[in-house]
């Protein structure tokens, strides 16, 4: 199985590199947009600005965003996330567009939420995932949202999820066995 994680110039490249590896995983690093699309897994990395992100997947944008609509298995973390949808708060250029709804900073004192924080994901038990955001999703259709975290009183989406396409605001990569359980999960999910 193919893994492709799109080098757009930011990122925990080579911790979700190793979050991800397992026998019969090929991870390949790609730092062209239009290239990374021959994959079994897109995997959109985290930390970073949005601007220059979605200035760097522009030429791409719409082959990227028509991929993962027809079924590309897609894996968005933190940033990563937050390019899947069409804007953000955060400064200019435009989101992917796979998901409705923009990106917005946080309504809190403490800035950027950095730190272990629990989901809310209903009746599922969940552990504790990493943060490193100031902004996040505010999806137009919240049934998309199957996990909600809050920092200072603002609740917002932990987990998105539609189809194929799985958006994490946190980062499983630095989030100890629990995170990395949670990528080899969906990673196998997508292989079977």
């Amino acid at each position: 199985m193919r893994v492709t994680i799109v080098d757009y110039g930011v990122g925990n490249l080579h911790s979700l590199a190793k979050a991800l590896a397992a026998p019969n995983i090929e991870i390949v690093v790609e730092p062209d947009p239009s290239r990374a699309l021959d994959t079994d897994l897109l995997v959109l990395p985290g930390v970073g600005a949005f601007s220059p992100a979605a200035e760097y997947l522009a030429p791409a944008r719409e082959a990227m965003r028509d991929a993962i609509r027809a079924g590309l298995p897609t894996l968005g973390v933190c940033l990563g996330m937050q390019l899947l949808f069409e804007s953000s708060d955060e400064g200019s250029g435009r989101g992917l567009g796979v998901l409705v709804g923009d990106v917005a900073r946080l309504q809190a004192r403490r800035l950027p939420h950095i730190g272990w924080n629990t989901i809310d994901a209903g009746s599922r038990p969940t552990q504790p995932m990493y943060y490193a955001n100031s902004y996040a999703c505010r999806p137009t259709d919240s049934s998309i949202v199957v996990g909600w975290s809050t920092h200072e009183g603002d609740r917002f989406p932990a987990v998105v999820r539609v189809g194929a396409t799985l958006g994490v605001q946190f980062h499983p990569e630095k989030s100890s066995h629990g995170g990395v359980q949670f990528l080899r999960d969906f990673v196998r999910e997508v292989a079977t």
